[in-house]
């Protein structure tokens, strides 16, 4: 099926709206070689792939090349750097997109052992120069590396250098669409000052304590637009995405570079390297998923302003949007309705360096997590869903609580230990 207008894309985004509400969550991981501590080269995590069918994982190829591997709604797909990302299934509760992960890191642990290879769930490859980032043979990739830099000094920092923990949630009408994109696009300075775990660059301190914040805010096609943090809707959003530059074509099975063309010039069939071809909403997700600002939009909210962590801390930021999001929204937007827009701006640029210090509203954001924290505990408890030993979601914030407490982000404990013992810890 053809679109013939915004209309059709405004039309997509109520499709979206859904009478229960999943939660599902993205994470990504860096496999270095054992002894060298060099990146993980596609052949090896080829072998990783490999090794991960023995769990019922089934593969998935482009042409003649093993790309990933697919199990009922879970996916594990090689980002440009070969960091290895798992997208999971759309779960009900925490409780089960954490069961998820523990599975998956468990199988990941045990293929690094028969394989010689260690992980790292940290949001900045700490060790590596960019130009010895092996990378895949994913098409797609090839011209991403061409086009992104040209529009983004970072670009290719961001594709070969960081990995991120996602957070998708859905709406259930526009109305609800609107409150929980603007809460999620006012939050985003919270995310990278509580979440930051990127302070170390290339074995040196990399003076942020989110640097893979600093590379996102640098790349093309990113970053917070100030439209986010106004009333967004459907239709406000589908204009961005009209007018927003193709980063490339997907044509049987080719990657065609779009050459400047926007998103309206191919509905308006005005595109001479496709023959003038109109798209269809596999084009249209395809242009979708070629977004990468901090929140973004497309059957559901994504929420993509969390550095990667390791096992004790990885469920501690889908728990924290889902209880605000989920449990605690209209009582959530209350209290940050009343941030200046501005300062939200000033922030978002801050957070990556200041971290907890960082203010808005007169408030830094430590002090501001605090109050956060309590209302997403707060949902957690309302939505009362509790796993075999009776305890809810809210357990899972127990990272988040030792944040605050110690007055401490996980990038700064980096810091403290990697000055003292000048390494960094694998798992």
């Amino acid at each position: 099926m053809f679109i013939n207008s915004k209309e059709d894309l405004i039309n997509y985004f109520h499709q979206g709206s859904k009478k229960e509400l999943f939660i599902g969550v993205e994470n990504e991981k860096f496999l270095f070689d054992q002894s060298t501590n060099s990146r993980a080269t596609y052949l090896k995590v080829k072998d990783v792939l490999y090794y991960l069918k023995k769990f019922g994982w089934q593969e998935v190829t482009e042409g003649e090349n093993l790309i990933g591997l697919k199990d009922n709604g879970k996916n594990i797909s090689l980002e440009p750097g070969n960091q290895i990302e798992l997208s999971g299934e759309k779960l009900k509760n925490i409780h089960e997109a954490c069961s998820e992960s523990f599975i998956f890191l468990d199988q990941m642990k045990k293929a690094c052992e028969e394989l010689d290879l260690k992980m790292m769930s940290i949001g900045f490859d700490p060790i590596s120069k960019i130009e010895n980032v092996p990378k895949n043979p994913k098409k797609r990739y090839e011209i991403m590396t061409t086009e992104m830099p040209k529009n983004g000094k970072l670009s290719l920092d961001m594709m070969y250098r960081t990995c991120g923990t996602q957070i998708n949630l859905d709406y259930n009408s526009e109305l609800d669409f609107k409150k929980k994109f603007k809460l999620a696009s006012y939050l985003t300075p919270i995310s990278i000052a509580l979440f930051a775990n990127s302070s170390i660059k290339e074995m040196k301190s990399s003076n942020f304590l989110s640097y893979r914040s600093k590379v996102w805010q640098s790349t093309s096609r990113g970053g917070l637009p100030q439209i986010f943090l106004e009333d967004m809707d459907f239709e406000k959003y589908a204009d961005m995405s009209l007018d927003m530059p193709l980063l490339f074509i997907l044509q049987n099975s080719k990657y065609i570079n779009a050459e400047g063309k926007t998103f309206k010039d191919f509905i308006d069939g005005n595109i001479e390297a496709i023959e003038n071809k109109k798209p269809t909403f596999k084009d249209f997700e395809t242009h979708l998923a070629t977004i990468f600002t901090e929140v973004r939009l497309k059957k559901y909210i994504e929420i993509r302003s969390l550095d990667a962590c390791e096992w004790n801390c990885h469920c501690s930021g889908p728990a924290f949007y889902t209880g605000l999001l989920y449990g605690n929204l209209d009582e959530v937007l209350e209290v940050v309705s009343k941030w200046n827009k501005q300062d939200i701006m000033n922030a978002y640029l801050e957070a990556p360096k200041k971290g907890l210090s960082t203010i808005i509203n007169s408030k830094s954001i430590l002090e501001w997590s605090e109050v956060l924290l309590n209302l997403s505990k707060k949902g957690l408890q309302k939505r009362n869903i509790k796993n075999k030993s009776g305890k809810d979601e809210s357990i899972f914030l127990k990272s988040i609580e030792n944040t605050l407490l110690n007055k401490k982000t996980k990038a700064e404990k980096t810091i403290e230990d990697f000055n003292e013992k000048k390494g960094i810890d694998f798992f």
